[in-house]
């Protein structure tokens, strides 16, 4: 209550204040202090360590009136259940107590003195605390609101999140399996077919002019065959990647495209392998949606970071309209969200469109 009594004050004065600009700074000074008392006191006494480091003058105000009505009953509760108590104690030690009649409706009760004080200050004094027990919850309730949740709830919000994100990083490899499956049956198994047809007609055929074009026409086969190869592998996994670092793996990127991709790099060295690979697959992703889809004519990657995370912006002058729940964009959102980052698609119809991905430098292990 004296707290309660404490911030009410302060709260009178200091909201006014913080309305003249000279008073502004001061006032706000003084709300972060009893805004940190009470932080101390949430954690000391309830055991709740509020999440968000900023805190305003509605927590104040709701605290305040809060504090000082249920101070004022529980204060009141305790009085009048002590005196109870104390009076019925008297009675039963000095036994001076008289009967007392008690009249409920169609029923009539006589009862001694002093079993109606200790029975009436324990139930005033069992409601004090149910009291008080509940004002505690419902001032835990109020700092989760409005300073952020506690631990535990912070906790079970983790909880959640990492069950989603591993059920969304196991449902993005079944998606990148059937899509290399597809790869291997439309194009590398289709031109082995071809391949071997072109061979088993020239092993058949007598004239040697036609068994000499039909091998030509294998050898080009072979060839096609082979650049299709190496194109699903690069579309797996490059191994540029991995020797040369995600400059050099996007600049190749920037040369198969049939479209201008311009690359600026902006990091200081090679972020973790997991991340690199996030990266990658997401610059990598968003140029084939914007040359595939978009009809775009340039396309801009950028890289960059500060102290904390790698950021990586793809932006084109394309049509627009990018779905974020389509296959490949959510499956690269999966892929992000699993190492704690952040995933944005900006792609209103008619244009540009602009995918941001944010991973940390150092991504959550296991």
């Amino acid at each position: 209550m004296v707290l309660g009594l404490a911030e009410l004050a302060f709260f009178l004065v200091a909201w006014p204040a913080a309305l003249v600009p000279a008073a502004r700074p001061l006032a706000a000074r003084g709300r972060d202090r009893m805004v940190a008392v009470e932080r101390a006191r949430l954690s000391r006494w309830f055991g709740h360590e509020t999440a968000r480091p900023d805190g305003g003058y509605a927590f104040l105000a709701a605290r305040a009136a809060l504090g000082v009505v249920s101070g004022y009953v529980c204060a009141a509760g305790l009085f009048v259940g002590g005196l109870l108590l104390a009076g019925g104690s008297w009675e039963l030690v000095t036994g001076g107590s008289e009967t007392v009649p008690l009249d409920l409706p169609g029923v009539r009760f006589i009862t001694s003195g002093w079993t109606l004080g200790l029975t009436g200050g324990i139930a005033l004094l069992a409601v004090t605390g149910l009291f008080a027990v509940g004002v505690a919850a419902l001032e835990r309730r109020l700092a989760a609101h409005l300073l952020g949740p506690g631990g535990e709830e912070l906790m079970r919000r983790r909880i959640a999140e990492l069950t989603a994100t591993r059920s969304g990083i196991v449902k993005a490899v079944d998606d990148e399996r059937r899509r290399i499956e597809r790869d291997l049956h439309d194009g590398v198994q289709q031109r082995g077919v071809a391949l071997a047809m072109l061979l088993g007609r020239a092993q058949h055929t007598r004239d040697h002019d036609r068994t000499a074009e039909l091998v030509a026409q294998a050898y080009a086969e072979s060839r096609r065959l082979l650049d299709e190869l190496r194109s699903v592998a690069w579309r797996i996994y490059p191994t540029a990647l991995d020797e040369l670092g995600l400059h050099a793996a996007l600049a190749g990127v920037a040369e198969r495209s049939s479209v201008p991709v311009t690359v600026h790099h902006r990091l200081s060295g090679r972020p973790v392998s997991e991340v690199e690979t996030a990266l990658y697959f997401v610059a990598r992703e968003a140029i084939t949606n914007a040359v595939k889809h978009a009809g775009a004519r340039d396309i801009l990657v950028v890289l960059d970071e500060d102290e904390q995370v790698v950021r990586v912006a793809i932006s084109d002058d394309g049509e627009g309209g990018a779905d974020p729940s389509g296959g490949g964009l959510s499956g690269l959102a999966r892929r992000v969200m699993a190492l704690d980052g952040t995933f944005a698609v900006d792609s209103p119809s008619g244009g540009p469109t602009r995918i941001t991905a944010s991973l940390p430098k150092a991504p959550p292990c296991g």
